[in-house]
Parts: C-alpha cells; sequence; structure tokens
C-alpha cells in the first residue's frame, strides 16, 4: 500500500489512550517525508476540569443515537482552557520532545474552523425527543487549508483542537472527530483516527470480531449496524471525510505499536470511497 502525501491523525481523549506511542510514531512517519496534521480532542481532560471545578458533565443522545457533550456556557469556558490550552500544550511538548517541529492551534487561530452555531439541538430523554436550547457548540463549514498549507510547506506539524470560529464571532465547542474530517477531506489526505479500541467491533466486547476493510456498500452498512455509541461519531465523521475528498479512513488502536504506521499499513478499520459509492 502506498504512503499517503499527508496524513490527519486524531488523537482522541479517552482515558485509556497513551498518546506518547503515537507521538514517537508520528515523528518516525514525518521523517519519511509524509505531512502531518494532528487533530485532538480531550473528553477526559475536560471532565477533569469540571470535577475539580464542581461542574456535573452533561452528555445528550441525539435522534440517530450519537453521543456527544452539552456545552453550556459554563462548560465552555472550562472546555476552551482544558482543550486549547493544557492538551494542545502538552502534545506540542510531546512532539517537539520526538524532534518534530510542532505548532499548537485551536480552531479559531487564523480561522482554522468556521461554520454555523447551533441554536438548539435535538435530544433524546427517556426515549423522548426534545429541543435543548442554550448549548456553545456548532458545525465546521471552512477549514483554512491555506493556513495548514503554509505550515507544512515550511516543515511545521500543526497540532489543532477545538474551539472553532462561529458565524456570530463566539468560540464554540465543535466535535474533534468532525473536525479532523474536516482536515482530511480539506487536504485530502488519509485520515488516521486513534481511540482506544483496535477499530469497530461487530460485538463491542469482542476485540476478535473487529472489522477490517471497508470497501463495498454492504461493507458499509455492516460498518454502520455495528458502529454504537462514540464509535457511530466516528463513523459518521468518516463518512464525511470520504465524502469531502480524503483518501481513505482507518479507525486503528492508540496504544498499538507503531499504531500510525500500523493503521497506514491496513491496521484497525480501514474504510475506503468505494464504500460510498
Amino acid at each position: 500500500m502506498r504512503d499517503p502525501d499527508t496524513v490527519v491523525v486524531k488523537i482522541g481523549g479517552a482515558r485509556a489512550v497513551d498518546p506518547e506511542g503515537a507521538l514517537a510514531d508520528i515523528a518516525s512517519v514525518r521523517e519519511d517525508g509524509t505531512d502531518i496534521v494532528v487533530v485532538h480532542g480531550g473528553s477526559t481532560a475536560v471532565d477533569d476540569a469540571l470535577e475539580r471545578m464542581g461542574i456535573e458533565p452533561e452528555y445528550v443522545e441525539t435522534p440517530s443515537g450519537v453521543v456527544g457533550r452539552f456545552t453550556d456556557a459554563e462548560t465552555m469556558d472550562v472546555f476552551k482552557m482544558a482543550l486549547a490550552g493544557q492538551v494542545n500544550t502538552d502534545l506540542v511538548v510531546g512532539l517537539r520532545n520526538q524532534g518534530v517541529d510542532a505548532v499548537g492551534l485551536s480552531g479559531v487561530d487564523g480561522g482554522l474552523f468556521t461554520g454555523p452555531r447551533k441554536s438548539a439541538v435535538r435530544v433524546v430523554e427517556d426515549g423522548t425527543k426534545k429541543i435543548r436550547r442554550g448549548d456553545h457548540s456548532g458545525t465546521i463549514g471552512s477549514v483554512n487549508g491555506d493556513l495548514l498549507s503554509t505550515l507544512l510547506s515550511d516543515g511545521y506539524t500543526p497540532v489543532a483542537s477545538p474551539p472553532m470560529l462561529a458565524d456570530d464571532g463566539v468560540a464554540v465547542n465543535t466535535d474533534a472527530d468532525r473536525a479532523a474530517a474536516a482536515v482530511a477531506a480539506e487536504l485530502e489526505g488519509t485520515l488516521v483516527s486513534l481511540t482506544d479500541v483496535a477499530g469497530v467491533y461487530r460485538d463491542p466486547d469482542d476485540p476478535s470480531t473487529a472489522i477490517g476493510r471497508v470497501d463495498t456498500p454492504d461493507a458499509y452498512e455492516e460498518l454502520r449496524t455495528a458502529a454504537e455509541g462514540f464509535m457511530g461519531r466516528k463513523v459518521m465523521a468518516a463518512t464525511e471525510a470520504l465524502e469531502g475528498g480524503a483518501e481513505r479512513v482507518v479507525v486503528a488502536d492508540a496504544n498499538a505499536n507503531a499504531p500510525v504506521r500500523s493503521a497506514i499499513d491496513g491496521g484497525g478499520t480501514d474504510v475506503l470511497p468505494s464504500a460510498l459509492e
């Protein structure tokens, strides 16, 4: 399998994800001449910060079954501190210690991620569909690809995270998986989504049921059926990336040996554009 020109590595924020192996592998892949953009979440860091401040995090389920965080104004302030501050800085430090000339960005910097703010979100509570207002979140409509390309051409490795800049001029939360998908689509690259499991499982409790290559519509339907909870969001992001022009998407284990290289070489759940035809 040929090496991609550009790889977007999404580093998940789950507690079980240890980024050190991924950072070392990013340095190795970067040395081989592959451009890399890192996009990260930080759910654990946000939850930990909320707990220290005595704020209870709230997760909601959409009618399509995707679980996500409800971000009110107070939570948004914590979100900015934890993600754009702590997690982003720690990853940049880790990469620079591996010899990578990393540059940290939030989605606000240079208008990296922009788009509409959600005036309300549809959620399901106790089996009933409801409308929730006051959410500080948005959907990325545009990625500043010129900014990323300029940094890459100058030898830098961008490390990007939410928040995004909404069209009403407010910094708001946006899903990191979908942000990574938007970057991969903009750069027409390969998206490697690193998480705490080795791909999408047919049986979520049985790693031996991991789905490998997804390259036909039938295999894609099986993938969508198998994806549950947070994995459903990753499959949604994979779909958006491929529809937007990404070369391929791999959902893989962040804690595997050489996780980025392993994913590029076919490890994990490998979704190709032909699956959407």
